[in-house]
């Protein structure tokens, strides 16, 4: 974080993508938020009221610039794992469960139970499910690769259908092992 007397700095970016305009907020501790395209909720200002009171916004792209990259290779298809530093902040659960999310391999998917089950609380399905939903860091950490026990969509801050383009975007790459396009 930061020393006392020192304001926390906050940067933010807008990115223009193939799904629409994504909002790019790092520190420099680095990456902290991402805002989807079409995200409900209290979204930015939200994440700044819980996370970063207090904190100076400074419009600025240079600090978001390798998250700039990666995404948009992400999103062209030609990068599967994202290396950037992230200031991922919330609850002790919360950051466990946003750990195994990370580990969740490009083009695999999870239920929230499997989630439960590998961050030792098989019975905190639907805490799961609030944690995956509370995210800062959406596509980076990929909470889109959970799915309900069924087989269905559940829910995403960007909309059922960014979550099934990526989804299937994802699964394309895999079973063709093509890059570089969108399905």
């Amino acid at each position: 974080m930061v020393s006392c007397g020192d304001m926390e700095r906050v940067y933010v970016a807008e990115l223009e993508s193939p799904v629409g305009t994504l909002r790019l907020a790092s520190t420099d501790g680095g990456l902290a938020y991402v805002q989807l395209p079409n995200a409900g909720g209290r979204g930015f200002a939200g994440w700044l009221a819980r996370q970063a009171t207090g904190a100076s916004v400074e419009p600025a792209f240079a600090p978001n610039r390798e998250a700039a990259r990666q995404l948009t290779d992400y999103l062209a298809g030609k990068r599967v794992v994202f290396d950037l530093p992230l200031d991922l902040r919330g609850t002790a659960f919360q950051l466990a469960v946003w750990s195994e999310l990370a580990r969740i391999p490009y083009g695999e998917l999870r239920s929230y139970a499997d989630v439960a089950r590998a961050v030792g609380a098989p019975q905190a399905v639907r805490a799961v499910g609030a944690a995956n939903g509370a995210n800062p860091i959406a596509i980076v950490v990929p909470c889109h690769r959970v799915i309900a026990a069924d087989g269905g969509l559940g829910g995403y801050a960007g909309g059922a259908p960014l979550k099934r383009r990526l989804l299937m975007m994802e699964r394309g790459h895999v079973e063709t092992g093509e890059q570089g396009r969108l399905l």
